[in-house]
């Protein structure tokens, strides 16, 4: 059934329902009403204010796997924090100034946990330096501020889930595989990583339930598993909750037709691989080099290469740290933050925004 065609009759007659044909003539004309000029927003009434940092200090820190901290943060006069729900992140400010996003894994609904936030970070030596300065810097009274938990992730507690976490990918599931748990839902969670000691809460998941904790070492296995071995787990119309590498994102994606699941929810990593881009090349200010951006890669990581000290965090067009000002060119803004205000007066997101073949972008750097 396309767009075009009118939903059948609720009863299964071949006619249109009358109730359906009612709610399409409703919208086609309600949502057009809504840009008219007497329900556009005031352009004299003052934007709301930007919610406040957060102010933080480390409390704890403990080793929790080979290469991956935990650290407890909490509001430095012992207030109640900021309630979040399964599945949302932190965005750090850390000491060098560089920004990171990092996923709460506590239990927003232990009220003990109020007065905290719990992060679980892996050291990466290939990485941007976020995860080194946390694990060589951030001690217990070290103060940071943070942005408001925000949730890209949420959890929505279907009757059957089946949760699939890579390495430190189990830091959004795990608050979700407790809230499943107190639920009373039919759940399963499959742990992968390369070896025992490299799976984060290992201990603790399996106090959760034994019977529905399959904890997956490579190294145990002959390799990583396959996107059908692992959805191989999930209950019958499971719907299934996904964090980690892009090659185990990829496998369950192409797997999941022909699995029990019947739906994914996922988050990744980092930045997506770029799969339908076209060359083209951007300019550093109007008289700058000219750096040319391949089909397959970003134009954050060219200008990276030539501005090592150009910010960022999610790599993926939401958080808006790596934000620069387009002089000149016609971009392909590719990013879920940007108001068409805001692209109009030349804000652009290279980490994903991209422009046509052969186009050049004149970025104000």
């Amino acid at each position: 059934m396309d767009l075009s065609t009118p939903p059948p009759d609720l009863y299964g007659r071949p006619r249109a329902d009358t109730f359906f044909r009612f709610l399409t003539a409703f919208g086609d004309r309600y949502s057009p009403a809504l840009g008219s000029p007497l329900l556009r927003r005031n352009p004299r009434r003052p934007y709301s204010r930007p919610t406040e940092a957060l102010q933080l200090v480390v409390t704890a820190r403990r080793r929790v796997a080979a290469d991956v901290v935990e650290l407890t943060l909490a509001d430095p006069s012992g207030g109640p924090l900021p309630g979040w729900q399964p599945g949302a992140h932190l965005r750090l400010a850390l000491p060098s100034g560089r920004e990171r996003h990092y996923s709460l894994c506590g239990d927003p609904a232990d009220p003990a946990e109020r007065s905290g936030y719990r992060i679980a970070v892996r050291r990466l030596p290939d990485g941007g330096g976020g995860s080194a300065e946390i694990h060589d810097t951030l001690h217990p009274g070290t103060r940071l501020t943070a942005r408001r938990p925000r949730n890209g992730f949420a959890f929505c507690a279907e009757p059957a889930v089946l949760f699939l976490a890579g390495g430190i990918g189990i830091t959004p599931l795990l608050p979700m595989v407790r809230e499943a748990r107190r639920n009373g839902l039919d759940w399963h969670l499959v742990h992968t990583g390369r070896s025992a000691d490299t799976l984060p809460f290992a201990a603790e998941l399996r106090t959760l339930d034994p019977a529905r904790v399959h904890q997956r070492p490579d190294d145990e296995h002959g390799g990583p598993p396959t996107g059908a071995e692992l959805l191989a787990h999930a209950p019958r119309g499971a719907a299934v909750y996904c964090c980690g590498p892009a090659p185990m994102l990829t496998a369950v994606q192409r797997a999941l037709d022909a699995s029990p699941a019947a739906s994914l929810h996922f988050e990744r990593f980092g930045a997506a691989p770029v799969t339908d881009g076209e060359p083209f090349t951007v300019r550093l200010g109007a008289d700058g080099p000219v750096l040319p951006v391949p089909a397959d890669r970003s134009a954050l990581d060219v200008l990276r290469e030539a501005r090592p000290d150009l910010p960022y965090s999610c790599k993926q067009g939401f958080c808006g740290t790596c934000e620069v000002r387009l002089l000149a060119g016609t971009p392909d803004h590719r990013d879920r933050r940007l108001t068409p205000e805001r692209r109009a007066d030349g804000a652009l997101l290279p980490c994903v925004s991209r422009a046509a073949a052969g186009e050049t972008l004149v970025l104000d750097l």
